[in-house]
């Protein structure tokens, strides 16, 4: 099957290309906000397709009426954002949510621009989103990337549970986002994959480029370095992180990432624990080359049951020492590449031995493993998935297509 050339169809040719049918997504993050497994996959499947990003609605207050706008994601010009706006009042009621949400989705598809949406694939992030449009919006088929537990996160809503069975029971097809959640999900969907971490190697390979200078800001920290990026929340174990500063003043542990249903207060405060907050996600290569150790700190607690940490092939790609607490989906899939630590002073001591005497063994195991997992390999065994669901699903004519 030969790839089309990047481009945004439009309504009026979306029956020639039945194999690579548009993409309608429900997501609960911000396409602008963290670069990770859902712009991975969905920039790469744009490649084939145009995409409409739908965010879940933004509370706002002293807002009148609900309110749409859409825009082209920066560099994808095949993906449109749907950002939607909702007055603060309307969250008193979830199905007040669910039908404004609805209304602003189904007039944009109905307008010319959002024609080539009306005979989707639907692919849900947000299980909240199913209740309102799972079923009702003329789809070909339906996918859930299931990349988390959100159920077991901070402020999930109590309907989630319920709604996620919903999904899950009606899906054709349901990517997990590693073995732990693959396993759980897979009682409820047979047609279920585990497809976890993917990696941009050379990207990340950039921090092995003598040439690259470091980031300014780490630059004028001491070292060693010992540093964490990605998203600060509850998966944080900062006690960890008090400890780690506190066995060695001399070293400088850094926490590069915007924080999330957290209160910046409550972090650990020492001289040298620095929290840089969020960095673009070019600059990453920079930051990581000036990492004596990279840093996977996570608290063992229900929001860590399941996850499948994307930094993980990040870190390795990179050729820097990596050290993790005992994250169930780490220990299966990184034993050997990353060092797994169970408890504070476990972690602290692999820290330690990581800086005086690298292993260069695991660490070159780490960067050949990181290069087998590119992101686009990733995609290309989802599509052939996705190809399989909708040729279980009902043919349709091209003029049925055309006529939906």
């Amino acid at each position: 099957m030969t790839p089309s050339p990047l481009r945004h169809s439009s309504a009026s040719d979306a029956p020639s290309a039945p194999d690579f049918p548009p993409l309608l997504v429900h997501s609960h993050l911000r396409w602008d906000w963290v670069w990770q497994r859902p712009q991975q996959f969905l920039s790469r499947l744009a490649r084939r397709r145009p995409v409409l990003f739908v965010e879940e609605p933004m509370r706002v207050e002293g807002l009148s009426a609900p309110r749409a706008e859409t825009h082209s994601a920066g560099g994808h010009p095949s993906v449109t954002i749907l950002r939607t706006e909702l007055p603060a009042g309307y969250f008193a009621d979830r199905a007040r949510v669910d039908a404004a949400q609805g209304r602003l989705v189904r007039d944009f598809i109905a307008s010319g621009p959002g024609r080539e949406w009306r005979r989707p694939v639907q692919w849900f992030y947000d299980p909240m989103a199913a209740e309102e449009f799972l079923g009702r919006m003329n789809e070909r088929a339906v996918v859930y990337d299931c990349m988390d537990q959100l159920s077991q996160f901070r402020g999930a809503p109590p309907e989630l549970l319920r709604r996620e069975a919903m999904l899950l029971s009606e899906a054709d097809v349901v990517f997990a986002g590693g073995p732990a959640i693959h396993r759980a999900k897979r009682e409820h969907n047979p047609n279920c994959h585990s497809y976890g971490c993917g990696v941009e190697v050379e990207h990340f390979g950039l921090a092995l480029d003598s040439a690259l200078p470091l980031s300014p800001a780490l630059a004028a920290l001491p070292g060693p370095r010992l540093g964490f990026f990605g998203v600060v929340d509850e998966r944080m174990d900062y006690e960890l992180l008090a400890r780690l500063a506190d066995a060695h003043p001399e070293w400088s542990v850094v926490i590069v990432g915007p924080h999330c249903k957290v209160n910046p207060d409550d972090f650990p405060r020492r001289a040298n624990l620095h929290f840089v907050g969020g960095q673009p996600y070019a600059d990453l290569p920079a930051w990581a080359k000036g990492f004596d150790v990279c840093l996977m700190p996570f608290a063992r607690n229900e929001a860590t049951e399941f996850i499948n940490p994307t930094k993980a092939l990040e870190y390795l790609a990179t050729g820097r020492p990596v050290v993790s607490t005992a994250i169930k989906d780490v220990v299966l899939q990184f034993s050997d590449t990353v060092i797994v630590a169970d408890g504070h002073d476990a972690f602290i001591r692999a820290c330690e031995q990581a800086i005086a005497a690298p292993d260069a063994q695991r660490i070159q195991a780490g960067r050949m493993l990181a290069a087998r997992n590119s992101w686009e390999a990733t995609v290309a065994r989802m599509e052939a998935h996705l190809a399989a669901a909708l040729a279980a699903r009902p043919s349709f004519s091209v003029s049925q297509l055309a006529a939906a």
